[in-house]
């Protein structure tokens, strides 16, 4: 349905993650892992740090309709999971066309060391529905936990798993240079995977935050939504060492969808 693009164009930035490992790469590993704590000299190179913020802006236009909303995403605090240092990653989207609202809040838990994820959550109340979830990542048992629905509990298609937003930091760790092929099978859930970015072009880009020399990709993802195969969206991301998310546009039937950033907040490295 249309009218509930608003949602999807948030997870667009987040659901394209299941993409970035060196050029060719399947799953990685099947063996169980348990990750010990860590000192902050031992956790991984990152390009962003806590206290960072970035906040968007959210268009669809569906024929002559047009719909707004705002979306944030934030490293919002260093937690501990099980013994693990671990970033504590918000994404929130809210917004609407007529009579169609939502409000959906994500979060995930990205292991500070070994950059896979520990937890998901999500707490969406939409228009006619809403959904409260947590899933647990058991990498030692290979195996993901739903505490509100176990039978929506299941096998981990990856030792190092990532969700939608876990998924956007990971990307913004690795190189984008124009002509690479990623793929990568790290999502949590077998059916997501492998997932493909293809770096398409450079191009100075203004949102209103402002003027980017941005790198654009271009996500197909093997599952229904936004990036499947033969559908059309782009990303652009900064082109530089941090990678931050500018803007997400695509096309799904009859429905033009938009996401720009707005402004942003850097953070602390711990």
């Amino acid at each position: 349905m249309p009218l509930s693009r608003l949602r999807v164009i948030a997870s667009t930035c987040l659901i394209l993650a299941a993409t970035l490992l060196p050029h060719t790469v399947t799953a990685q590993g099947t063996s169980a892992r348990t990750a010990p704590v860590r000192e902050p000299a031992d956790f991984a190179s990152v390009p962003f740090g806590v206290g960072e913020s970035f906040d968007f802006k959210l268009e669809a236009k569906w024929f002559l309709i047009s719909g707004s909303g705002t979306a944030s995403l934030a490293v919002s605090a260093l937690d501990t999971v099980r013994g693990n240092p671990s970033y504590r990653l918000d994404f929130r989207t809210k917004g609407g066309i007529t009579v169609f609202k939502i409000n959906d809040v994500q979060r995930s838990w990205l292991d500070a060391r070994e950059l896979f994820a520990h937890r998901f959550e999500q707490k969406l109340d939409q228009t006619g529905y809403s959904r409260d979830k947590t899933y647990e990542f058991l990498p030692d048992e290979m195996k993901f936990v739903n505490l509100a629905n176990p039978s929506d509990s299941g096998t981990l298609a990856s030792a190092l798993p990532l969700d939608d937003v876990s998924f956007i930091y990971f990307i913004r760790t690795l190189p984008l240079k124009v002509g690479d092929e990623y793929n990568a099978s790290r999502y949590f859930k077998s059916g997501g995977n492998p997932v493909t970015v293809r770096v398409l072009r450079t191009e100075r880009i203004t949102v209103p935050a402002g003027s980017f020399d941005a790198v654009v990709v271009q996500p197909i993802i093997r599952t229904k939504g936004l990036f499947s195969e033969g559908g059309e969206a782009e990303v652009w991301f900064s082109n530089d060492a941090r990678h931050i998310p500018l803007r997400v546009r695509a096309k799904v039937s009859i429905a033009t969808l938009t996401m720009e950033l707005e402004s942003f907040t850097d953070g602390t490295s711990p």
